[in-house]
């Protein structure tokens, strides 16, 4: 078959342009083979969770106010009592010490008893002094009855004739008349010693009190060089003493003087923790300085009806006024510290947020500190709920629970039984 020239040169033209076709073909199958395959990998990826992904967010919950309890800032009398170490002594006391000897005939007390002032205690063998007493009666009468004979005879020379009697016979009925008035006064005296000696057989409390152990017994033999028989200790009323530096002593005398010493109340401490129940009473202040300590010793008095104050026993002495002053004052459990030092509070602000404040206050009295700077009259302070609060943090506001510290007049419920 001929073949035409034109239809040969076409196909030679064509022949180029199937191939160039069949190379393409081929690179695009690859690359759909290789995107495929990435798909396929992706998609194991996502369906193992092990493609990388932004992690879970929390639910959000939304935020709750804190509840808070408020107490306002109040006016609030200030009384924080001084305190002092004191000791309590007898205003009286008294060793009974016998003023004869003798024997011990009866013991009209018991150890330990109150005794009044003037009550017999000791009752000595008197027999002795009674008989010299007697003695010493008659001494007297007969001394007396010389004295009168002595005076009549002296009368009787006074009025006789000088003629009759010399000079001397006068002087001596005088000189006789005088010597008898002596000798009565000289049995007078002595009467006075033996009565005394009688009386003093009975041993008598000197003063009231509390008589201690007693040193002899029935059938003792005692005597004055013998030492004391008891000790009697005065307990009702009792002082009680305690040391007052020599700055604060100026400043009390000074306010004396001025007319506007502060009334105090004394109140005292026991040394199991109670409070006395009785209040002291200004008493006297010593009359020197003490130079090693640069203190003068004060003394009150005190009640002592039950016998609570023991002479000799160390109790804590508590000094305030009976009429405090007031100070803007909030509760001690609003404060807490803060770092460098300082002390704070959390304040509830008028949109019921709460605010951080620096503030100073005093020592603590009855539940109560008074505020020296930081709070004013009427704002409030947090005094429970503060650990959840954060400045500008909105709070729920609720009724303080009442105590002793809150309020001095609460009583606690009680229960049923």
């Amino acid at each position: 078959m001929e073949t035409n020239p034109e239809e040969a040169v076409k196909t030679k033209e064509a022949k180029p342009d199937a191939e160039n076709k069949s190379k393409g073909g081929g690179i695009g199958a690859v690359i759909g083979t290789v995107v495929l395959a990435v798909a396929c990998a992706v998609g194991g990826w996502i369906a193992n969770d092990l493609w990388p992904k932004k992690p879970p967010q929390p639910p959000q919950i939304p935020q709750m106010a804190a509840t808070v309890a408020v107490k306002e800032v109040e006016e609030r009398p200030y009384n924080l009592p001084e305190k002092f170490v004191a000791h309590a002594e007898a205003m009286q006391e008294v060793d009974l010490l016998p003023q004869v000897d003798g024997y011990i005939k009866e013991i009209k007390f018991k150890e330990g008893d109150i005794v009044k002032a003037g009550a017999v205690l000791y009752v000595l063998d008197d027999e002795r002094y009674r008989a010299v007493a007697n003695q010493r009666k008659a001494d007297l009468e007969a001394a007396q009855a010389e004295s009168r004979r002595a005076e009549r005879y002296w009368e009787r020379m006074q009025k006789a004739d000088a003629r009759g009697i010399t000079q001397k016979e006068r002087d001596d009925a005088q000189a006789g008349a005088d010597k008898a008035k002596a000798a009565v006064l000289q049995a007078q005296a002595n009467l006075v010693v033996a009565e005394y000696d009688l009386k003093k057989a009975v041993v008598k409390a000197p003063i009231s009190g509390q008589i201690g152990k007693t040193s002899a017994h029935v059938g003792d033999y005692v005597a004055p060089s013998k030492g004391a028989l008891a000790r009697i200790v005065q307990i009702d009323p009792i002082r009680v003493t305690f040391p007052l530096t020599d700055r604060a002593y100026i400043g009390w005398r000074a306010a004396l003087k001025k007319g506007k010493a502060p009334d105090y109340r004394m109140r005292l401490i026991l040394p199991d923790g109670s409070e006395y129940g009785e209040e002291g009473k200004w008493d006297f202040d010593d009359n020197e300085m003490s130079k090693d300590t640069a203190t003068i010793i004060m003394r009150l008095s005190f009640p002592n009806p039950d016998r609570m104050l023991i002479p000799n026993s160390y109790v804590t002495l508590l000094t305030d006024r009976k009429t405090p002053p007031k100070m803007a004052s909030i509760p001690q459990q609003a404060v807490f510290d803060l770092t460098g030092g300082s002390q704070g509070v959390w304040v509830l602000k008028d949109d019921e947020t709460v605010e951080q404040r620096v503030v100073e206050v005093r020592e603590m009295s009855e539940g109560w500190s008074p505020v020296v700077s930081g709070l004013k009259l009427g704002e409030k302070v947090v005094i429970s709920g503060t650990g959840k609060l954060a400045p500008g943090m909105k709070v729920k506001v609720v009724e303080p629970t009442m105590n002793d510290d809150l309020d001095p007049n609460y009583q606690p419920p009680v229960k049923e039984k």
